[in-house]
């Protein structure tokens, strides 16, 4: 009796998978829910589970191959897999090879010091039945957010057998709206990771078991050969060191050292292998020291853990994280040390300031140096040259704009606004509002005060497009493009329809900084209706900024510049004045939003800023 594994349906609207490689081979033993094989969707990388126990007869699809949702991948049964045309001999052959892994495992347990690779072969074994953890404490991929379905592992923080305490940060998660540390939720061994990292998951998944033990009898084994597998790699490491000793007295290259059994079985091609060999072992040694490095960058020289924000801070000041006491728990480098040792780095180059300025006079006659002129920080420069991996939230930026500007009809609109009167309000209140509000009124919040006024006159540019539907929202949930060191975000203040401007400024500056510290939930990064973006922040006029599905629109705010403009009083009587304007740039989807919406819209913030009538 036999049945087939079929592709499943791994999403709502995935109709597709590609086969990315398979777990088993023809004729491999296989459990009910044993990892069959790896499938990749535009969406998700998973495992598919085996429906059945038995034997795996057949494989129907070839690795990289696409079929669609419900086509057969693969055939289980009862019994060996059909033999193939070969004489009997052969299939006699592969029962022998069945046979030989089981008998060099026990043979293991005798003479796992005498041959490397059959303690290579018994660990292999021990691995796969020791994959079984009995009891212990399963950590699973957390909710990270009301809609967020999976996320990304991007570094272990610990490894397989390190102790853990409650809360400590046991791996970092990716989503494509946040990133973050997950904390173990028991105290305890580390006992196995399941989820390897750049692995993408579902929520609820299980990424690791704290606790417990091995649940098969091969663990013993397992231990001894991993224990025989070291004590064989001491003695070649051993034997190489005398070998290339040897070499450098006599000025010639080393021949590789090659444990004794084989030596003895490969004398006859000593010499050819011996060219040979060491430029196999030169990779081999170079990518060992690769990955040395760059387990080492997870923590500081005395061996301490280090956040990603820590590190960045060190980098961008130039500080050796390795010449730093922690303050935190266990001794931990907290961002205040960084902080304070930055300060501390600073404070000679100012008391050698003095010191220059009095031998300026002195050099007047030579050209002053450009003060404009950007200076390329250390970061920069390092860049220069190189090529690195896209982040996974510069990738889901990326992927998200394209998307944007192909299904959606995206134009863009201008109005120039006169913020005379703004400005004003603001200089007369700003030492007030901050004494008594703890924020600074900034321009922003006169803005998306004026902005949820007209989106409540305008549904239709608080609206958005499902599938043949427009959805016309009854709340104004106002997204602030945030720039930080990861790339942009889009924090969410919600019903801001129904906040003052002291309000909306208090949530400016919360999101804000919660944002650039990478304190800020998933569920603030999602659900906006509106977007609002500062382009001049960085000195923009203008900009055409690409709107965040599902929204039909965004506005970008330029820089505020002072320009004489013609101005007419009530009377008629044109004059000219020095102003304080700003260019307003409304991107919106064509598909929902008229030329004609989309210039009267811009006209009632226009109307609303310039009138000026607000109350701080």
């Amino acid at each position: 009796m036999s049945d087939r594994v079929t592709m499943p349906a791994l999403g709502e609207s995935v109709t597709e998978g590609t086969v990315t490689r398979w777990l088993k081979n023809v004729g491999d033993t296989v459990a009910v829910d044993e990892p069959l094989l790896e499938v990749s969707t535009d969406k998700v990388d998973t495992e598919i589970p085996s429906p059945i126990a038995g034997t795996l007869q057949e494989i129907l699809v070839e690795e990289d191959e696409t079929v669609p949702v419900g086509a057969d991948l693969a055939v289980i049964g009862d019994g060996d897999a059909p033999a193939s045309s070969d004489s009997g001999s052969d299939s006699s052959s592969d029962d022998s090879q069945e046979a030989e892994p089981q008998a060099e495992a026990d043979e293991m347990k005798d003479e796992a010091a005498e041959s490397a690779p059959q303690a290579s072969e018994s660990s292999n074994s021990s691995n796969d039945s020791a994959a079984e953890v009995s009891g212990g404490e399963k950590v699973t991929m957390p909710a990270l957010g009301e809609s967020v379905t999976e996320g990304t592992i991007t570094r272990w923080l610990k490894s397989e057998g390190d102790d853990v305490a409650v809360d400590e940060p046991l791996l970092e998660v990716s989503t494509d709206k946040v990133d973050t540390e997950v904390p173990s939720p028991v105290a305890g061994k580390l006992t196995k990771i399941l989820v390897a990292e750049d692995e993408t998951v579902p929520v609820g998944a299980d990424l690791a078991v704290i606790g417990g033990s091995a649940g098969s009898s091969s663990s013993d084994d397992s231990a001894e050969a991993e224990k025989a597998q070291k004590n064989q790699d001491e003695v070649d490491s051993k034997k190489q060191d005398e070998a290339v000793e040897a070499a450098e007295s006599k000025n010639e290259t080393p021949a590789p050292v090659k444990d004794d059994e084989a030596a003895e079985k490969e004398a006859p091609k000593a010499e050819s292998s011996a060219s040979e060999a060491p430029k196999d072992e030169a990779p081999k040694a170079g990518a060992g020291s690769d990955k040395q490095q760059e387990t080492s960058t997870k923590v500081d020289n005395s061996g301490t853990y280090v956040t990603p924000l820590v590190r960045k801070i060190a980098a961008e000041n130039n500080i050796d994280l390795s010449t730093i006491t922690g303050t935190g728990v266990g001794g931990r480098i907290r961002k205040q040390d960084v902080l304070d040792a930055a300060k501390k780095a600073q404070e000679p180059k100012q008391e050698a300031a003095p010191a220059a300025s009095a031998a300026a006079p002195a050099a007047s006659s030579t050209p002053a140096a450009s003060t404009t002129t950007p200076q390329p920080s250390a970061e920069a420069q390092a860049k220069r040259g190189t090529t690195e991996k896209m982040s996974r939230l510069r990738k889901v930026i990326a992927q998200r704009m394209v998307e944007s500007l192909a299904v959606s009809a995206q134009l863009t609109a201008v109005v120039e606004v006169d913020l005379t009167k703004v400005a004003s309000i603001r200089a007369r209140n700003k030492e007030s509002f901050k004494s008594r509000e703890g924020v600074n009124l900034s321009y922003l919040p006169f803005i998306t005060t004026a902005v949820v006024e007209a989106l409540k006159a305008f549904p239709q540019v608080n609206s958005s497009v499902d599938g043949d539907n427009i959805v016309y929202h009854n709340a104004e949930h106002i997204g602030i493009a945030v720039d930080t060191p990861r790339g942009l975000l889009v924090p969410v203040i919600k019903d801001a329809g129904d906040l003052s401007i002291a309000g909306i400024a208090k949530k400016i500056a919360d999101l804000a900084a919660r944002t650039r510290d990478n304190k800020v939930t998933p569920d603030e990064l999602g659900g906006g209706t509106f977007t609002i973006s500062n382009i001049g922040s960085n000195g923009s006029l203008i900009d055409t900024p690409i709107i965040n599905q599902p929204q039909v629109a965004i506005l970008g705010t330029g820089a505020m510049v002072k320009r004489p403009v013609v101005v007419t009083d009530e009377f008629g009587n044109d004059s000219i004045a020095i102003r304080q304007m700003m260019n307003l740039v409304l991107t919106y989807d064509h598909r929902v939003v008229d030329g004609a919406d989309a210039g009267r819209f811009l006209s009632a913030i226009k109307a609303r800023l310039e009138e000026g009538a607000f109350e701080v």
